[in-house]
């Protein structure tokens, strides 16, 4: 495969819904390596949205969240969390990793939390 327009840019996403997952997408599509984090115990809200295999919601097959999730890699974590924030700074901080960009959606928990 040829060399893409951001085949040397490395994205982590610690988004919800569709903005910052859309945003991703664009980017892995364009060649970007994108890492999207999950919380642990509800994932992406766009899991929760169809639409569904003959209309029988499940979270593993919702047509929203497959369609922004494609060309990605997934790891599911709570960054807030002491554990999870030390492999998030991992994922931005290592240099092997070393990511360029950090797509987030606001949430309840300011990104001043995290204190990287």
């Amino acid at each position: 495969m040829t060399d893409q327009a951001l085949s040397d840019l490395k994205v982590v996403e610690w988004g919800t819904f569709i903005s910052a997952p859309f945003c991703a997408k664009l980017m892995a599509d364009m060649g970007a390596e994108v890492t999207k984090v999950e919380p642990p115990s509800t994932g992406d809200e766009s899991r929760q949205h169809g639409p569904f295999p003959r209309d029988i919601p499940n979270i593993e097959k919702s047509g929203l969240f497959l369609y922004l999730n494609t060309n990605k890699y997934g790891v599911t974590l709570d960054p807030t969390k002491p554990a999870g924030k030390e492999v998030f700074l991992k994922l931005i901080k290592t240099p092997i990793f070393s990511c360029r960009i950090i797509l987030m959606t606001s949430s309840k928990k300011p990104a001043s939390t995290m204190n990287p």
